[in-house]
């Protein structure tokens, strides 16, 4: 798949997965499996988390008798990943996980649990969403776009840093080659999840923080931080007065990401079709697509083959960027 053509299916995933054709959630009077475990490997109450759940209540007495969630939590969503090595190939078990676990941690990882490629096998996307790069007080009031931050930057070096949700995540990467497009060298902050950082941001203990959009309209609204940029190659739908990095000049930081959904490695095609059905008609559901909206995600569904092709897709341009970025996770 062509970055053209990746980034137009990105775009318009989500639409798409709503439109009439999309199969109703009663597969049938017989459910395909009595008891349907949909695991995460994040925390209750989080962006994984909200989802699945959302999804288990659509397919919960149709696809399944029973749909449940399991947290699996721990070394940052692989445990999660690394269950499904061992899951029965049945359509009883499934992954929902952040493209970053597949797409990005073989390349920063010597040695992982899993094999991206072989011990799982993609049934649909499940939402996508964009990035935005956000300024609180340290910064002056008269920055308002990017090339406004990199000449504060370089005016004040020593305040010149960034936060994101984690180290080796995609924000983290992004807050880099911005500061490399821009001639400045900031300074990154690593946190464990997107809010922490931004409150130490509107606290005025770093300047900036790198991280998805749906994570800072709440502050933006109640004035505490500001919007500088956002990542896709288009103005986001939960930020539309906000430019994108291409708009600023920064045409090579145009990046989505995605949650996914997959089963276990070698999963027979009958099973994947089946799953991918209900899951696609789970992800057109209002109370899906609403409430993914709410939190700034776009719900968004996907062929397996698609899937499949989006993650050796964006696999392999990461490669090169974490590459040149020179991050690694275990050194």
């Amino acid at each position: 798949m062509s970055r053209f053509d990746r980034r137009r299916f990105l775009e318009t995933a989500a639409a798409g997965s709503a439109l009439a054709a999309l199969p109703s959630i009663a597969l049938s009077q017989q459910h395909a499996v009595d008891t349907l475990r949909i695991v995460t490997g994040f925390t209750p109450g989080g962006t994984s988390d909200t989802l699945c759940r959302r999804v288990a209540e659509a397919l919960n007495g149709s696809y399944a008798r029973s749909a449940v969630v399991e947290n699996k939590a721990g070394a940052g969503g692989q445990i999660a990943i690394d269950l499904m090595r061992s899951a029965p190939a049945d359509g009883s078990t499934i992954v929902q996980t952040p493209a970053s676990m597949l797409m990005i941690y073989p390349h920063i990882y010597s040695k992982l649990p899993y094999d991206p490629f072989t011990d799982v096998t993609p049934i649909s996307l499940a939402c996508t969403f964009e990035f935005g790069f956000a300024v609180g007080p340290m910064v002056p009031a008269s920055v308002k776009s990017m090339q406004d931050f990199f000449a504060w930057c370089k005016a004040n070096p020593t305040q010149a840093n960034f936060g994101s949700p984690a180290a080796g995540s995609v924000p983290h990467f992004l807050g880099v080659l911005a500061g490399r497009a821009g001639g400045v060298d900031l300074r990154h902050v690593a946190f464990r999840g997107t809010q922490p950082a931004i409150l130490d941001m509107i606290g005025g203990q770093i300047a900036a923080v790198s991280g998805p959009v749906g994570e800072f309209t709440q502050h933006v609204a109640a004035g505490k931080c500001r919007l500088l940029a956002t990542s896709a190659s288009q103005r986001s739908r939960f930020a539309p007065d906000v430019p994108t990095y291409a708009e600023q000049g920064l045409t090579d930081l145009q990046f989505r990401e995605w949650f996914g959904f997959f089963a276990p490695g070698k999963t027979p095609k009958n099973i994947v079709d089946r799953t991918n059905k209900a899951l696609r008609a789970a992800l057109a559901t209002k109370p899906v697509v609403d409430g993914l909206a709410v939190m700034g995600l776009e719900a968004a569904s996907s062929t397996p083959e698609e899937l499949g092709a989006m993650l050796r897709a964006d696999h392999d341009r990461w490669g090169p960027i974490v590459k040149s970025i020179g991050f690694r996770a275990d050194s």
